[in-house]
């Protein structure tokens, strides 16, 4: 280190003006590894810093923390028996299954725990019914858009910026009204079109969106101070960016669950599923690492999580295309899993028999004859299940991209965390990155290749007599219709 100059802590993350002045001010930055402390030759105790930064949910390998260097460091690190690997910047790196047993135990006790607290919650709000699972995921979304919006803030300047944070969730709201407006008035016309204060909002709720969007704009302009132009227009390509990526993904996932609760229930449940197995793949038997940015991820924990993935989603689709409750869209609110519903199946939740090759079914009898049992000739199948197939794929080999790309991120910023809201997993983002990936995934791929039954329904037809009748022809379609139902007998003759 220069002569005359101090050595500034690490400051927490959040802070990234002070994370660069601290790079600046300290040649021999702080590596940071596995591991509390090393001696150096002289014997004086060396504290090692640990961010391991874990890359989040369903992300190939999965294995929890991953090692990371804040700088490199000229402290040369005394060789360990222990097998390492190496991060980006070449620092050595413990593998999973490698770590001390005691240590490896307990953060696969602490994080498996809470990972079935998850799982029960989830399934609680998922019978509460559709409205619930919506909120669950507004939520989930504002959470993630805090976690993702603080990193970039800088308190110092803050305080003279009085109104910085205030536009950052001025910004969300009005996205928000923009995005879920467009939802509600696409599913449920039949209620919005005739209700005397809705329509006039969903007749010119763009309109009145763009408004709200250049109120925050005026806001931000009026609110620039010279000096900060530079952070504050940061802060504004931030909170954009942030919009995008998680906002706007988040939208998708809620029009999955108006489409059905299966087009969300299914997305995340073979991303919880990958996240799960290749921890587990990894735990016991990863030893190659996979990529760099995320070190402890490892070939082994991806090509396990990959092959139960599928497995898992080919059973799991199947499952769900029995019950009306997960493949019907959402018409009323109110529906829960203890309210009736019944709609017209999309044919891929029409079961098929589907006729085994002579090949299978040579083996099958191979497999069968010491159990006396004579293989089927046909098995019943579900289309969803073949589509499943698909998006569990996805979810394996495509999905944990969005995991290593927040384990970049996090890198850039030199924390480990998102946050720690949840005990051995970190933040809500952490939890959340491929979600947003899958989810996005989900909504296109049902869209291209699947879609909504094509029915005439009674809100298209409203829309369409509200949008583009005149009130005379409005008037004179009521008078034909009611005409019609008399004569049908549907409705009593008051006339007569």
């Amino acid at each position: 280190m220069a002569k005359g100059k101090q050595k500034k802590p690490l400051h927490k993350a959040g802070s990234a003006e002070s994370l660069s002045e601290d790079h600046q001010t300290d040649s021999s930055s702080v590596s940071v590894l596995t591991g509390a402390a090393t001696t150096s030759n002289g014997g004086t105790l060396r504290k090692r810093i640990s961010m391991d930064g874990t890359a989040g949910h369903g992300q190939g390998a999965g294995e929890g923390g991953e090692g990371l260097v804040v700088g490199g460091s000229t402290d040369a690190v005394p060789p360990s028996s222990t097998p390492t690997t190496t991060t980006v910047t070449g620092a050595p790196v413990t593998l999973l299954v490698d770590e001390p047993k005691s240590k490896k135990w307990q953060n696969a006790f602490v994080r498996g725990i809470w990972t079935l607290v998850m799982i029960f919650g989830f399934l609680a709000i998922l019978m509460a019914g559709h409205v619930w699972v919506v909120l669950l995921v507004v939520a989930t979304q504002t959470l993630v858009y805090k976690e993702v919006i603080s990193i970039g803030i800088v308190p110092s300047k803050e305080r003279r910026l009085p109104w910085n944070r205030t536009i950052h969730w001025y910004f969300l709201l009005s996205t928000n009204y923009f995005l879920y407006g467009e939802s509600i008035i696409h599913y449920f016309k039949e209620s919005v079109l005739v209700d005397a204060f809705l329509m006039p909002l969903a007749t010119h709720h763009r309109f009145i969106s763009f408004s709200l969007y250049c109120m925050g704009l005026v806001v931000f302009v009026l609110n620039l101070r010279k000096g900060h132009y530079k952070f504050q227009f940061s802060q504004f390509g931030w909170t954009h960016i942030t919009l995008l990526l998680v906002v706007c993904t988040s939208h998708f996932i809620i029009n999955n669950i108006f489409e059905g609760l299966v087009w969300f229930v299914l997305p995340v449940s073979l991303v919880i599923c990958n996240d799960i197995t290749a921890y587990v793949c990894g735990f016991f038997w990863g030893r190659t690492q996979l990529i760099r940015i995320s070190p402890k991820k490892t070939w082994e924990g991806f090509i396990g999580a990959l092959v139960c993935t599928v497995i898992f989603g080919f059973v799991f689709s199947g499952y769900l295309a029995q019950f009306p409750y997960m493949y019907c869209p959402l018409r009323d609110p109110r529906t829960s899993s203890i309210t009736g519903v019944t709609c017209t199946p999309n044919p891929v939740f029409v079961a098929s028999s589907v006729r085994i090759p002579p090949a299978m079914m040579a083996l099958l009898r191979r497999i069968l004859r010491a159990l006396h049992t004579t293989p089927p000739t046909t098995l019943s199948i579900y289309p969803i299940q073949l589509h499943a197939i698909v998006m569990a794929l996805f979810a394996s080999l495509v999905a944990p991209f969005g995991g290593f790309f927040a384990s970049g991120f996090k890198r850039a910023f030199k924390i480990k965390d998102f946050g720690d809201s949840i005990p051995g997993h970190g933040g809500i983002t952490d939890r959340m990155d491929c979600q947003f990936l899958m989810g996005l995934f989900s909504y296109m791929y049902y869209q291209s290749f699947i879609g909504a039954v094509k029915v005439v329904t009674v809100g298209k037809l409203l829309e369409m007599a509200v949008q583009q009748l005149t009130a005379d022809e409005q008037i004179e379609l009521w008078k034909g219709l009611r005409e019609y139902l008399i004569g049908q007998e549907l409705l009593p003759d008051v006339a007569a």
